[in-house]
C-alpha cells in the first residue's frame, strides 16, 4: 500500500539535500520567498538553501539532520528544495527511513535520487516535478502550474495532466531572467513505432544520471518495494538524461535491467534531453528503438520531463495511465 502525505498545503519548507544557492544567487532564492508568500503560502527556509561550497550546500550529516528535521515538523507541509545537484547520495546512510513523517517533495535533478529512495524504503509517494527556484517568476505555464493540483489530490482521486503546447530548448545560466521559462519549441510526445500507444502501472523515475547509482545498494531494492508495497501490480518508470551520452544512456538502463528493476514493467516514459548526444552515430532514437526491441516494454519518448521544461509532476507510487497519441500525451495519476 502507498501512502500519501497530506493535501492540506499551507507551509512550504525550503532545505537543500543536494546543493544550496550560491552568494551571488541568493536574489533567485529570495525572489522564490517573496512569490509563495505572496501566492499565500507560508515559507521556512533552512541555513542549507544559502550555502553552497564543494558541490554541495554543507557536509551529509548537516544536510541530512536539517532534511529530518523538516520532515518532522508537523508545521511543515510540503518541502521543496532550490534545486538539484551532485552529491545527495552522500546523505543517504543519515537518514532514518523509520522515523519519516508522510509529507510530500517536490523536485527534480540530484532531488529525484532522495524521493525515489523515500518511496522505495517507506511506501510514502513522493513528487517528481519543479523545483522551487522555477517559481519565482511572475507568469506561469499550465503544465508547470499543475504541481498544487496534484499535491492537492486527496487520498481516493485522481488528477489528468496533458502534455505542453511549447517547451524549452535550452538554458541561459549566465543571465537568468524574470520570465523563468521561455517556451519557444512545439511539443511532440513520440513512440518507437510512431503508433498511439497506452499503458498502466505504478510511477518510479527520476533523473537517470542519478537513480541508477542506487541499483545493488540497500537503497534500490526495487523488488522488495514491489513485493511489500505494490504486490501483483506493474511499474511504468519515468527517466530524464542529464548529462549521458547515449551510449552511457544505454549502458545504465542495460545495468538496470539486469538488476530486475525492469521487472513486471508496464512501459517506460523517457523525458526531453538535450544531453543525448549520438555515440559513433548511435542515436538516442535508434538506442530507444534497441531497448524497446531487447526488453519488451513499450516506450514513449521526449516528454514533459527533466531539464528541459516544462514538466508534468509524476508521484511516486501513484497509478499512472499513460497514453500517447497523434504526437499529444496525457497522464492520469490516481492515489490509491
Amino acid at each position: 500500500m502507498i501512502q500519501y502525505p497530506a493535501t492540506d498545503i499551507r507551509t512550504l519548507a525550503i532545505t537543500a539535500p543536494s546543493s544550496g544557492v550560491d552568494k551571488e544567487l541568493h536574489p533567485l532564492l529570495e525572489q522564490t520567498i517573496s512569490r509563495q508568500q505572496e501566492n499565500g503560502f507560508e515559507v521556512k527556509i533552512g541555513k542549507t538553501a544559502w550555502t553552497q561550497e564543494n558541490a554541495k550546500s554543507a557536509p551529509a550529516k548537516e544536510r541530512a539532520h536539517e532534511l529530518m528535521e523538516m520532515l518532522n515538523d508537523s508545521t511543515v507541509d510540503a518541502i521543496i528544495p532550490p534545486w538539484g545537484g551532485e552529491l545527495l547520495i552522500e546523505i543517504l546512510e543519515y537518514l532514518d527511513f523509520s522515523n519519516i513523517s508522510p509529507k510530500w517533495i517536490l523536485g527534480y535533478s540530484d532531488t529525484s535520487l532522495l524521493l525515489l529512495t523515500i518511496t522505495l524504503n517507506t511506501g510514502i509517494a513522493t513528487a517528481h516535478g519543479t523545483n522551487i527556484i522555477d517559481l519565482r517568476g511572475p507568469e506561469k505555464d499550465e503544465t508547470t502550474a499543475k504541481w498544487i493540483d496534484v499535491l492537492t489530490t486527496e487520498k481516493g482521486g485522481e488528477v489528468i495532466q496533458e502534455s505542453s503546447a511549447f517547451h524549452q530548448k535550452s538554458w541561459d545560466h549566465q543571465n537568468p531572467s524574470p520570465m523563468v521559462f521561455h517556451l519557444t519549441e512545439e511539443t511532440e510526445w513520440k513512440t518507437v513505432s510512431g503508433k498511439p500507444l497506452k499503458f498502466e502501472g505504478r510511477l518510479l523515475g527520476g533523473c537517470i544520471d542519478v537513480i541508477h547509482h542506487l541499483v545493488g545498494t540497500p537503497y534500490g531494492d526495487v523488488k522488495s518495494f514491489s513485493e511489500k508495497h505494490i504486490p501483483g501490480e506493474s511499474v511504468v518508470w519515468y527517466l530524464e538524461n542529464c548529462e549521458m551520452s547515449v551510449a552511457d544512456l544505454k549502458r545504465s538502463l542495460t545495468q538496470m535491467k539486469y538488476a530486475g528493476w525492469f521487472d513486471n514493467c508496464a512501459g517506460i516514459l523517457f523525458g526531453r534531453s538535450a544531453a543525448n548526444h549520438p555515440t559513433e552515430g548511435y542515436t538516442a532514437e535508434k538506442m530507444y528503438m534497441d531497448f524497446e526491441a531487447e526488453s519488451g516494454i513499450p516506450l514513449i519518448y521526449d516528454v514533459d520531463c527533466g531539464h528541459m521544461p516544462p514538466q508534468i509532476t509524476f508521484v511516486n507510487g501513484a497509478l499512472a495511465e499513460v497514453e500517447v497519441k497523434e504526437g499529444k500525451g496525457r497522464v492520469t495519476q490516481k492515489f490509491i
